[in-house]
């Protein structure tokens, strides 16, 4: 097994930013997305997030691409809802997400912030470069 010390930050919305993850259910998702992420053979740190989005926090394996991991995780996820759960409505995540890698000794400050979500945008104490899902457009 090859030794890698890598952290990353990712965050996706759901579709249209609609407020769809119900707090009935939204421990149970984050327990998903965290399983799947170890069956990826990823350690997942913390997973949090509110209404609209959600944010993880892991090492990925660098045998496993972001995208790939980062799909997988979504997919299975927004499947588990769908056929799990007896909504009302069609789930979906956002096509896009926001990766950024950070270094070990960030790695308390990101999980308490990940885990912590909700009190942060009640509270408007969030990180923006945590928050963006979408790149801005270059300037020239």
């Amino acid at each position: 097994m090859p030794y890698y010390r890598l952290f990353y930050h990712m965050i996706w919305g759901t579709k249209n930013r609609e407020s769809l993850i119900q707090v009935e259910f939204e421990k149970s998702l984050h327990n998903i997305m965290i399983a799947k992420g170890k069956e990826l053979g990823a350690f997942v740190y913390a997973s949090g997030g509110i209404e609209d989005h959600v944010h993880l926090a892991a090492s990925i394996p660098p045998r496993i691409a972001l995208a790939d991991f980062i799909g997988q995780v979504k997919g299975n996820s927004s499947h588990w809802i769908n056929h799990e759960l007896s909504l009302p409505y069609q789930f979906n995540w956002q096509a896009e997400y926001g990766v950024v890698s950070f270094g070990g000794k960030q790695l308390n400050m990101v999980v308490k912030y990940v885990k912590n979500q909700r009190q942060h945008h009640l509270a408007g104490t969030i990180i923006p470069f945590l928050e963006r899902v979408e790149a801005k457009e270059a300037r020239g």
